[in-house]
């Protein structure tokens, strides 16, 4: 252990070599795409396929599937309504009825109506972005270990077999080349690898679509408008049953959706609400680092991957509800249907079809102006998302991780991902085995010192085998050992006013070859966790060159890319302002991440 530095040939202040540019492509606060993620190629997504068994169907057979059994439908509908049993069931269950459901007669009031809007635009940005943050690991799984072949719906064609080897880093596929771009009239941004950005326009109105909901279901069950909604007899089944028949014969039933919903709108309208809604809000919060790392939900039933395909699950619903809901309100009279939701009166005003066409035009202009505006000003789109959000991030990270799993969970497979370091001192440190490493800890400590490796496995060696949660969507679980920081902390003695640990890599950006080390900030309280270590084993071996060897980060509250590999030096400092670009990492400063993440 020395408390001088010795020589080296990349001497000087390691945070003189940070890139203080947005350099991602940025030209005037504005990304130029073509070098957006060190010139990523725009490698577009393919239309989903599922796979069945060992054989793979893309989604486009959905199509004549659906068409062919719609056909057979409408042919077996109208034939059955020819039958006495099914008159008389018809009769019996005409759909909509005050026997098992109690007539509204206030209508739509304005609340209803105007959260009815605000839905509409929250979900669009919802599902845009949320499509694009699916493109950037393009796979679902139910395993929790996301091995290349596992997946049961992908975006892309397979992970090449001779790219899987973390033995062999010059060749590796990470998961950042498994990214695909999306047309940016669909996607939010669209472009490819911009999940930070997508992230801010998903969490941003997720946060209002939760609002609107609560303030939805307070006002829904604080007025006689939850009746619409709950079915409160069984008869609700053998009515929608009839509706169906109804609609497929293409002899509707009656519409009185003013003052009561038929049985199978009361079926949409309730798993919509009350079951795909929430279902929306917890497999989300599954997926978060800090949820997992609480509960121990990294493996099992509860594991992230199942959660994310719920979750794309859900939106799927909602895209379909969506569309059967918009045309249905144009096919069974869209006048007056536009008069209930617009003005909550029972009328044919034509004003209400005007009032429709000139929000829609609005919605239009937004869904189009979306991606453009991002890409012109995606600064403004991080910081207007951290002040919305920030503080939840800053809630969760309050969570104490304790979850460990056992031997047997762990996973076969952990994608790599990073820059992999190409200096001349890296190659040499690790040709000779690591010795001469010497691990630099400095800043705002009474004891700035250097650690070999050595000195460093010599500290108490801490094991945990603990959940990695990549913020592209993969997760893994793996056996980490290495030396505690709180213990490494003790060595150099932080000062008071030190707030935050620096992580210095060995590695570089893509973006700007030979001059920006990537980097990253953590909380100093969050160093002093149990689980928070400084590992150099992984799975019971010393670390792969392409996890993170000589020394990688574990902090089981964030995400995977704040897990700083190659780690070279830390330094303890009171504000990361002056560091980069000033947002508390690399990521953070060119791909506008945030650098609060436990979710």
């Amino acid at each position: 252990m020395n408390e001088h530095r010795p020589p080296s040939d990349e001497a000087g202040p390691l945070e003189d070599r940070l890139d203080p540019h947005e350099r991602q492509g940025m030209l005037d606060g504005r990304i130029v795409v073509a070098d957006w993620a060190g010139g990523i190629a725009e490698e577009r997504a393919e239309v989903p396929s599922v796979r069945i068994g060992q054989r793979w169907w893309t989604t486009l057979w959905l199509i004549p599937i659906a068409a062919v059994g719609l056909v057979v439908a409408i042919a077996i509908a109208r034939e059955v309504r020819h039958y006495d049993w099914m008159r008389s069931f018809i009769e019996r269950y005409p759909g909509t009825s005050s026997d098992y459901v109690p007539d509204v007669t206030d209508g739509f009031p304005w609340w209803l109506r105007w959260q009815h809007l605000f839905n509409l635009m929250f979900m669009m940005f919802i599902i845009r972005a949320g499509l694009q943050i699916l493109a950037d690991h393009p796979r679902l799984y139910v395993s929790s270990g996301c091995k290349p072949g596992t997946e049961w719906l992908r975006m892309r064609g397979p992970v090449p077999p001779d790219r899987r080897d973390p033995r062999n880093p010059a060749a590796a596929w990470t998961a950042k080349d498994d990214a695909v771009a999306l047309p940016r009239w669909l996607g939010l941004p669209g472009f490819r690898h911009s999940i930070g950005l997508a992230r801010w326009w998903h969490f941003g109105f997720d946060l209002l679509w939760l609002v609107n909901g609560a303030v939805f279901f307070v006002l829904l069950f604080s007025t006689g408008q939850w009746e619409r909604l709950v079915p409160r007899s069984l008869a609700v089944f053998p009515n929608a049953a009839s509706t169906a028949v109804q609609y497929l014969s293409l002899e509707f039933p009656v519409d009185r959706g003013f003052t009561a919903y038929n049985g199978l709108q009361i079926l949409a309208y309730f798993l919509t609400v009350f079951v795909a809604a929430p279902l929306a809000l917890v497999t989300g919060l599954l997926q978060a680092p800090a949820v997992a790392a609480k509960l121990r939900t990294g493996h099992g039933a509860l594991n992230r991957q199942i959660a994310r395909s719920i979750h794309f699950g859900v939106l799927v619903w909602m895209v379909v509800f969506i569309a059967m809901h918009t045309l249905m309100v144009f096919t069974t009279g869209a006048v007056r249907n536009l008069n209930h939701i617009t003005f909550g009166t029972d009328t044919e005003s034509y004003w209400a079809l005007a009032i429709a066409a000139s929000v829609m035009t609005v919605v239009a202009i937004l869904w189009l102006r979306a991606s453009p505006f991002t890409i012109a000003h995606p600064r403004v789109v991080q910081r207007a998302g951290a002040r919305m959000v920030g503080w939840i991030a800053a809630l969760m990270e309050w969570g104490h991780p304790t979850a460990t799993y056992r031997e047997r969970d762990i996973s076969p497979f952990l994608w790599p991902n990073g820059h992999m370091p190409d200096s001349e001192r890296y190659r040499r440190l690790r040709d000779a085995g690591w010795d001469g490493f010497s691990l630099r800890i400095e800043g705002l400590v009474e004891t700035p010192t250097d650690l070999s490796l050595a000195d460093i496995q010599a500290l108490p060696k801490h094991e945990q085998i603990t959940q990695h949660y990549c913020i592209q969507g993969w997760s893994g679980i793996a056996k980490w050992g290495g030396a505690s920081m709180s213990d490494i902390l003790d060595l150099v003695q932080p000062l008071p006013e030190a707030r935050w640990v620096v992580f210095y890599s060995f590695g570089e950006g893509p973006e700007t070859p030979g001059t920006g080390l990537y980097y990253d900030c953590h909380r100093i309280e969050h160093m002093r966790h149990e689980q928070s270590i400084l590992a150099y084993e992984m799975n019971g071996e010393p670390l792969l060159e392409i996890h993170g060897a000589p020394l990688r980060l574990r902090n089981e509250l964030e995400l995977g890319f704040k897990q700083v590999k190659w780690v070279q030096a830390i330094e303890l400092v009171a504000s990361f302002d002056h560091l980069g670009a000033g947002q508390g990492g690399y990521n953070e400063d060119q791909e506008f991440f945030g650098y609060r993440v436990p979710i």
